[in-house]
């Protein structure tokens, strides 16, 4: 019996994400320009998901490292932790206003940093960061 290797395509998503991923190792220094350039090429040009694997194997963490520490996910990140301290302080001066002798914000709030940490950990947000809402494979 033969068995039949099936190679998953890629969405325009993934390509996206492991393109932002070169681009901060280029930033960061790991790669010289003309390497993440012939990668960046190769991860708009693949068509199955082991083609981009294979482009951030070698770098740390699989490059979600760098992606991190990017500009522009230090600054989402910025944005998210504003949003919770807003709702903080609202949902706060709505306690206080209501007169509850229990704390209810600490249940919503509790949400809202895991929510933070997470994506300080991944970067960014994603539906498989989740509780059992992304796709599994």
């Amino acid at each position: 019996m033969s068995t039949v290797t099936t190679r998953l395509r890629t969405s325009d998503a993934e390509r996206e994400t492991v393109a932002e991923i070169l681009r901060a190792a280029i930033g960061e220094g790991r790669l010289d320009l003309t390497e993440g350039e012939e990668r960046l090429a190769a991860a708009y040009a693949a068509k199955f998901g082991d083609e981009l694997t294979a482009l951030t194997a070698d770098l740390p963490g699989a490059g979600r490292r760098a992606l991190v520490k990017a500009p522009s996910t230090r600054r989402s990140l910025r944005r998210h932790a504003s949003f919770i301290l807003i709702a903080a302080g609202v949902m706060t001066a709505l306690w206080m206003l209501s007169g509850a002798a229990f704390y209810w914000p600490a249940i919503p709030l509790t949400f809202l940093v895991v929510g933070l940490f997470k994506h300080a950990r991944y970067g960014r947000w994603r539906p498989e960061y989740s509780f059992g809402h992304g796709h599994h494979r």
